[in-house]
């Protein structure tokens, strides 16, 4: 029978994801077979899974972390904020509903049921199975209904570790005052702590470590270090993408508001010879810039509209006036044709809105999702490339004849007449090393880079790092068997 604990947070991004690809991966080295799980993910960075559904991005990391196909079971619900106040749900897997944040607590007890029947599946085929909460349990005000932390820890029979993040400073507080505020009940379902990224010697906090566990009689598992490689592993959350400085090319990426599967971001984040530039809202495309990338969408024709508010549009017209490079992904490529048709209202009330006008393409949003993983080949090179397609429409038109990839048979993707201008819907892309180089190369840029080996090893770097300064056997023997 399978063991599990839980990892909650005593705030969010205190480092939970990481943790459990972590622990996932140091697990996995010690022969044990590890499931990662998470009932319920915000976020427009999904992964496609084996059995043709999306889960969180970071999910799929943890997947490969503990050496497992990403699978649906492993994020049963999953939102995708598609404005401020509503988003999409998907329910293992698949859509389930676009509820309003008001609705969607409403609905939550509906889905513990789905949430527990992928996660007793889960058990079925681990030995460990490592859960990773949302946000922090010490939001009490929506503790009814909950399935992301002491509620399903509650329903699931699960013990549970509460973490703390040092480097935002407070951390006593943040765990002790956790404890504090917790119904009874619920603080009884901890069964230790452990405080992350800390900075510089960490004997510094011996004296914390002790008033924390005298406060809350908990046990500690220890005092984490900052993880200097963390940004070489996929980014989790929109918040984690980051400008990287490497060398002379540079790769300017309008950071859209509503930004999704931005993992195309990631290798190229980690080619040494590239500079990757995110331009914030309000900043203008930088004018040395050598390839614009424009990245995926949740709200196309929303995105679009924040590109030409923010001046966007002109800067991308000089760019290319210049002779710089362009490609769009998904939503980018959308934005780039001649129109964006919305006859149904998908992304809101029924439209048709010009686009950037810079392929002779237009797209149509049509109800069906597309998900897909995809082998393709590069058309120039004929080098294989692995991805996957994750979008609403399908776009057509004069451009589209210059196709630059092919999946199986079927063309993908369209260019300009002079090639500086290129789109396709295959997220991922940039992960395939020769494809990528190849990609590069045509500009002018050179890549050496093996990139599934940098994040394999960055992962076994990050196992070893929590083996030094977690006490895993003390987790591991806190971990008990669920309710059935």
């Amino acid at each position: 029978m399978a063991r599990a604990i839980m990892i909650q947070g005593a705030g969010s991004n205190v480092g939970k994801s990481m943790l459990v690809a972590g622990l996932a991966r140091a697990y996995r080295l010690r022969g044990l077979s590890v499931a990662p799980f998470k009932p319920q993910n915000m976020s427009n960075n999904a992964a496609v899974t084996c059995d043709g559904g999306e889960i969180g991005r970071a999910q799929a990391l943890q997947a490969l972390a503990a050496g497992r196909a990403p699978h649906t079971d492993m994020n049963p619900v999953l939102l995708k904020p598609e404005s401020d106040i509503g988003a999409q749900v998907i329910v293992q897997g698949k859509r389930f509903a676009t509820l309003r944040a008001r609705d969607y607590a409403k609905a939550k007890p509906q889905l513990l049921a789905p949430a527990l029947e992928s996660f007793h599946r889960l058990c079925a085929g681990a030995d460990l199975v490592i859960i990773e909460g949302a946000g922090s349990p010490a939001e009490i005000n929506l503790r009814a209904g909950d399935i992301a932390n002491m509620g399903f820890a509650e329903a699931a029979g699960v013990p549970v570790i509460l973490v703390g993040d040092i480097d935002r400073g407070g951390v006593i507080a943040q765990l002790v005052g956790t404890q504090a505020v917790l119904p009874p009940a619920d603080a009884a379902h901890i069964k230790a702590f452990a405080v992350n990224k800390f900075r510089g010697d960490v004997s510094l906090f011996d004296e914390g470590v002790t008033e924390i566990s005298a406060r809350t009689g908990w046990p500690s598992l220890g005092v984490i270090p900052w993880f200097d490689q963390a940004w070489r592993l996929p980014a989790e959350d929109v918040m984690d993408i980051a400008s990287t400085k490497g060398g002379a090319f540079k790769v300017a990426v309008p950071r859209l508001g509503r930004i999704a599967n931005f993992d195309d971001l990631d290798p190229l984040s980690s080619e040494p010879g590239l500079s990757v530039e995110i331009i914030q809202p309000g900043q203008p495309l930088p004018g040395d810039a050598d390839l614009v990338l424009i990245p995926g969408s949740k709200s196309t024709i929303a995105d679009l509209a924040d590109f030409r508010s923010n001046g966007w549009d002109i800067d991308l017209a000089a760019h290319i006036r210049r002779g710089g490079h362009v490609l769009g992904i998904c939503g980018g490529y959308q934005m780039l044709g001649q129109q964006i048709n919305d006859p149904e209202g998908i992304e809101g009330p029924a439209c048709s809105v010009p686009g950037l006008g810079h392929l002779d393409v237009v797209t149509t949003m049509h109800p069906e999702k597309r998900l897909a993983l995809s082998s393709a080949t590069y058309l120039a090179t004929s080098d294989a490339v692995e991805g996957y397609e994750i979008h609403l429409g399908s776009t057509t038109g004069p451009d589209c004849d210059r196709a630059w990839l092919a999946i199986g048979e079927r063309p993908e993707g369209a260019a300009s007449a002079d090639g500086r201008v290129r789109g396709a819907y295959l997220h991922g892309l940039f992960a395939s090393d020769a494809f990528r180089a190849a990609f590069l190369g045509g500009l002018g840029a050179a890549s050496g880079l093996n990139y599934g080996q940098n994040v394999e090893e960055t992962l076994d770097a990050l196992a070893a790092h929590l083996e030094r300064h977690m006490d895993l056997d003390l987790l591991l023997s806190l971990s008990a068997e669920p309710k059935g």
